[in-house]
């Protein structure tokens, strides 16, 4: 498979896992954590997919360096600025057990690095989640108090990982 057919397959699963876990969480509103804002595209993604004039979803992005495109930037209060190991940890506490749903698109070309931050991640995120939240990833995670969770139809097994609180 070429690196372009790689790219698009693991897009097309990447929107696959989102608009199945905006459509799971549509009736449970609560703070989302969109961890990694890259270019943005998946933020805007969740953004049109959880619009609502009450902002029951309101979106938390996490983010080393902002440089993505300009209308994809949230807005301050909603931007935790800096690295996870210094952030993650501060919204946790802001959002004790409220977080129905967190993106993670935090892979990089480097193996170790991923893993250990894979590992970070799955110390620090669950003080936030709430009971039957959703968690995506593109890295594998090992969440105190969720299990694996059948991915959506369609998106092959190893290509996302899914998780789900348990209640």
């Amino acid at each position: 498979m070429s690196r372009l057919d790689s790219f698009i397959r693991r897009l097309e699963a990447q929107r696959a896992c989102l608009d199945f876990a905006c459509a799971q969480i549509a009736g449970r509103p609560g703070p989302v954590f969109e961890l990694g804002l890259g270019n943005g595209r998946t933020y805007d993604h969740l953004r049109s997919r959880l619009a609502d004039p009450q902002e029951r979803w309101p979106i938390y992005v996490f983010e080393r360096k902002v440089a993505a495109h300009p209308d994809c930037i949230p807005a301050d209060e909603r931007l935790y600025l800096g690295e996870f190991h210094d952030t993650l940890a501060r919204a946790a506490a802001d959002f004790p057990s409220k977080v129905v749903l967190v993106h993670a698109d935090m892979g990089s070309g480097d193996s170790a690095a991923n893993a250990a931050l894979a590992a970070f991640v799955s110390q620090a995120l669950p003080p936030a989640l709430a009971s039957g939240a959703l968690v995506l990833s593109d890295q594998p995670l090992n969440l105190v108090g969720a299990e694996a969770s059948p991915l959506p139809e369609g998106v092959p097994e190893g290509r996302y990982n899914l998780y789900r609180v348990k209640t």
